[in-house]
C-alpha cells in the first residue's frame, strides 16, 4: 500500500486546495488495508467540482489502480468492474457489443465508484432516473476491515446509504450495474432556439417526454424580455444502420489548457461575448442531425483541463434543484439576479428531473428543475452571491448538489 501526496488530489473546481495528511494507493486485487488512523475517504478521478472528494487532515484512498473490468454479460447487459474504472474505458468495452451506459453525466472521466457515491444524473433522468437506479450490487469495504456485499436484498441499509452517500459509508471495491441496449453509436439530435426562460418552460412541457435525452444551454447575460434565452437540445439513440465504435471516436483530437488562465481572462465582458457568439452560432443548422455520442454527451471533454480557464483561484459551481411547484419562479429569479449583478456564468445548463425516485438516502436528484451555473472565484463577492441563491432555493424547499458545492 503506497503512500503519497500529489497536486492531483484536488477538486475539479480547485477550491479548496488539497490538505489531506496522506494518500493510500491500493494495488490491484485489493486486500483490506490496515486501517490505523481515520478518517479515510475514497478518491476517484477528482471530477467532483466541490470538496466532497477531499478529506481535510485525513487520509485519501486512491482507486486509480482498481481499474479492471471483472465481468461483462454481453447477452443481458450486466457489467461488473472495479471501483476505479472510468466511464471512458467502460464505453470502449460495451459500445462495440451494442450497449451503452444507463446514465451518464457531462464528462466520461469519472470513476464508476464516483458515479455511485454522487448518484450522478444525466440528460435522461425523466426516463430512467439516476445512476443508482441501475446498480444491482457492490462490495463495500468498511474501516474495520469487513468486506460487505450490498444489494437491495443483502445489507440493504448500506446499499441505500452508499448510493449518493459521498463515500461516507466505506470504500467501494467493485460495482455491478445494468446497461442500456443500443444498435447505433450515433445520436439523432434536434435543437430549438428559445427566446426567454418562459419559452424554455413551454418547450420543455412540449418535448420532454418525446425524447430520451433533453437539456438546455442558457445565456445568462441576456436581460429584460430576453432573460434566460438559450438553446434546447433533445436526442435519441439512432435506430438505423448500426455504426461500429471506432478508434477515431475513442481518441479524437482535443484542445488543451496547459496552464491556469490569468484571473482577469474570464470576466463579465469576455463571458458576454462568448454567450452572444454561441447563441448566434446555434441558429445555424436547426434541422435534425446525427452525431456520434461523444460530442452530444461530452462536449467539454474535448478541452483537456478546461477548469484552468478560471485561473488559479478556481471556480464555484452552483447546482440546485427546485420543485415543479414554484420552481419556475425561482429559476427565473436566479437568472435575473445573475444577469443584473453581472455575475454571468460561463457554462449554464437547465434541465428537468422526472418523478423516478432515487434509491440513495442522500441522493440529489428529485422531481423538478435543475440549474447549474459556474462562477469564477472572486472571493467574498462570489460567496455572498451564492448565499443569496441558496436562500431562494431554500425558500421552496429545493436542494444544492453536494458533488458540486465547495462551501459546506
Amino acid at each position: 500500500m503506497n503512500k503519497c501526496i500529489s497536486s492531483r488530489y484536488q477538486s475539479w473546481g480547485q477550491i479548496p486546495k488539497q490538505n489531506s495528511s496522506a494518500v493510500l494507493i491500493p494495488p490491484w486485487s485489493l486486500t483490506p488495508p490496515e486501517f490505523t488512523k481515520p478518517p479515510y475517504l475514497a478518491f476517484g478521478n477528482g471530477r467532483s467540482y466541490g470538496d466532497s472528494c477531499l478529506n481535510d487532515d485525513g487520509i485519501l484512498i486512491d482507486s486509480s489502480r482498481l481499474n479492471h473490468v471483472l465481468a461483462f454479460d454481453k447477452d443481458n447487459g450486466i457489467l461488473r468492474c472495479e471501483a476505479g474504472v472510468i466511464f471512458d474505458d467502460i464505453l470502449s468495452v460495451i459500445v462495440p457489443h451494442g450497449w451503452f451506459l444507463p446514465v451518464t453525466p457531462g464528462t466520461r472521466y469519472i470513476t464508476v465508484a464516483g458515479a455511485v457515491a454522487n448518484d450522478v444524473h444525466g440528460k435522461n433522468h425523466h426516463r430512467v432516473g439516476s445512476f443508482g437506479n441501475h446498480v444491482t450490487c457492490f462490495e463495500l469495504l468498511r474501516s474495520d476491515g469487513r468486506a460487505m456485499l450490498c444489494s437491495p436484498d443483502e445489507n440493504p441499509e448500506y446499499f441505500y446509504a452508499t448510493i449518493g452517500g459521498l463515500g461516507l459509508t466505506g470504500y467501494l471495491t467493485w460495482v455491478e450495474f445494468s446497461l442500456k441496449k443500443i444498435i447505433n453509436s450515433d445520436i439523432t439530435v434536434d435543437k430549438k432556439i428559445f427566446s426567454s426562460v418562459a419559452n424554455f418552460f413551454e418547450l420543455d412541457e412540449q418535448y420532454l417526454n418525446k425524447n430520451e435525452y433533453s437539456v438546455a444551454w442558457i445565456d445568462t447575460t441576456a436581460r429584460a424580455d430576453k432573460l434566460g434565452r438559450g438553446v434546447y437540445f433533445t436526442g435519441d439513440h439512432a435506430t438505423q444502420h448500426p455504426v461500429a465504435y471506432s478508434a477515431k471516436h475513442k481518441k479524437p483530437k482535443r484542445l488543451k489548457v496547459p496552464v491556469n488562465f490569468p484571473g482577469f481572462a474570464l470576466n463579465k465582458y469576455s463571458i458576454k461575448i462568448f454567450n452572444q457568439l454561441y447563441f448566434k452560432m446555434q441558429h445555424r443548422n436547426l434541422e435534425q442531425s446525427s452525431t456520434h455520442f461523444l460530442p452530444f454527451f461530452y462536449p467539454l471533454d474535448n478541452i483537456l483541463n478546461w477548469n484552468r480557464m478560471y485561473g488559479k483561484k478556481g471556480f464555484y459551481q452552483h447546482q440546485c434543484v427546485v420543485p415543479l411547484t414554484d420552481g419556475k419562479d425561482v429559476i427565473t429569479e436566479i437568472l435575473r439576479l445573475v444577469s443584473e449583478k453581472n455575475m454571468a456564468s460561463f457554462l449554464s445548463v437547465l434541465k428537468r428531473f422526472g418523478n423516478i425516485k432515487s434509491r440513495g438516502l442522500m441522493s440529489f436528484p428529485r422531481e423538478g428543475y435543475t440549474l447549474a451555473l459556474d462562477f469564477p472565484n472572486r472571493g467574498e463577492r462570489t460567496l455572498s452571491f451564492l448565499n443569496d441563491l441558496d436562500k431562494l432555493v431554500k425558500s421552496v424547499n429545493g436542494a444544492i448538489y453536494p458533488a458540486k458545492d465547495a462551501r459546506m
